[in-house]
């Protein structure tokens, strides 16, 4: 989610005048839930670096600590006030606290994998971290696997953006990123449904 009047042009404009903060803040606040394009800024920082307006490592950096940053933020919000305001959502949602209760045990089995393939996938980049805090993810093993993401992620998107960007249009590295996202979010929810549905029609028909 980005807010609508912030163009690729405008965005593009601010890493440019804003430079390394500009990628440091941009995916340090998306990671915090803020509506931001903080990959879009980081595939711009990529892209300036490309045509040498920007230095490639400090870029790489800058996004790197913006979000392993964000995803500690992310975390202590879910680890020290997330499951109360996970249960208030759920009772509007008319869900029981036991099935709540379900739904982080099952995340808790596969959270280090949530938090570092997260960084890839649309919306749960945001959400990865607040959850591994309200799954009681001990914060040494987050720690491991939210840099480990955060360097990869960072790695793909200003590396490509660097290379692909001096033979392609930044228009076309943000579509690109934004196709990728949404077809790893498609499978990560079907991922997840279709186990869960398969369990519900085995459990159906032994009643």
């Amino acid at each position: 989610m980005s807010f609508e009047f912030l163009s690729l042009e405008t965005i593009q404009q601010f890493a440019r005048d804003y430079g390394y903060w500009a990628v440091f803040l941009g995916i340090l606040l998306e990671n915090l839930g803020v509506p931001l394009p903080g990959e879009t800024i980081t595939i711009a920082g990529g892209f300036l670096a490309g045509s040498g307006e920007l230095n490639y490592w400090f870029v790489l950096g800058s996004a790197i600590a913006g979000a392993t940053l964000g995803g500690n933020f992310g975390y202590a919000i879910g680890r020290y006030g997330g499951w109360p305001l996970l249960l208030k959502l759920g009772q509007f949602f008319r869900f029981r606290e036991e099935q709540l209760f379900d739904l982080k045990e099952q995340f808790s089995k596969n959270a280090a994998k949530a938090v570092f393939l997260g960084r890839f996938i649309a919306l749960l980049r945001i959400f990865a971290s607040p959850l591994a805090g309200i799954a009681e993810m001990p914060f040494w093993k987050f720690s491991l696997f939210n840099i480990l993401g955060a360097a990869s992620w960072a790695s793909v998107m200003v590396s490509l953006s660097y290379f692909l960007g001096q033979v392609v249009s930044l228009e076309k590295l943000v579509a690109w990123a934004a196709q990728f996202a949404v077809l790893a979010l498609l499978l990560a929810v079907a991922w997840i449904a279709i186990p869960i549905w398969l369990e519900s029609r085995s459990l159906d028909k032994t009643k």
